[in-house]
């Protein structure tokens, strides 16, 4: 594991992404890894890249895309205009889960929200994903809010 390096994404790196979001019960029916990809994807990858709050991240072992997460930097004015880190978007390729690359990913994004002035840093999770919400206890995470969604 002393290989892997965790970068910002790159526009190359799309395909792998989209294939780890996709690689699980939820993301199966949420996403479409066919290539060519959707016009959609490149499009939010040129908004995401464009945006100085938002950084697409991945995990690569070589040349091989094995994790990725979103990290976005949330400007607020409660908690006295603290900054917060929001990581969402967490995958890590099936093959390579419980090797502790999770574990290492998490540790670089906590970093880079510090690096950054956040005052914290949070993350919603499906209700569905009971050992993600095991993973993210161990990692010192609370359960501390409950969220809501609407589909538009």
């Amino acid at each position: 594991m002393s290989d892997i390096e965790f970068r910002r994404a790159q526009a190359h790196d799309l395909p792998a992404i989209v294939a780890l979001l996709a690689d699980d019960a939820l993301g199966a029916g949420r996403e479409d890894a066919s290539t060519p990809l959707a016009p959609s994807y490149l499009d939010a990858f040129h908004a995401i890249e464009a945006d100085p709050n938002q950084l697409l991240v991945v995990a690569v072992d070589g040349p091989e895309v094995i994790g990725t997460l979103q990290l976005t930097f949330i400007p607020g004015l409660s908690r006295k205009g603290a900054l917060r880190g929001q990581i969402e978007a967490v995958r890590i390729a099936s093959h390579r889960r419980s090797g502790g690359i999770g574990g290492k990913m998490f540790e670089w994004a906590i970093e880079k929200c510090r690096s950054r002035g956040c005052s914290h840093v949070q993350l919603t999770t499906d209700k569905g994903r009971t050992e993600a919400h095991a993973f993210y206890e161990r990692l010192g995470f609370t359960a501390s809010h409950l969220g809501y969604k609407m589909a538009l």
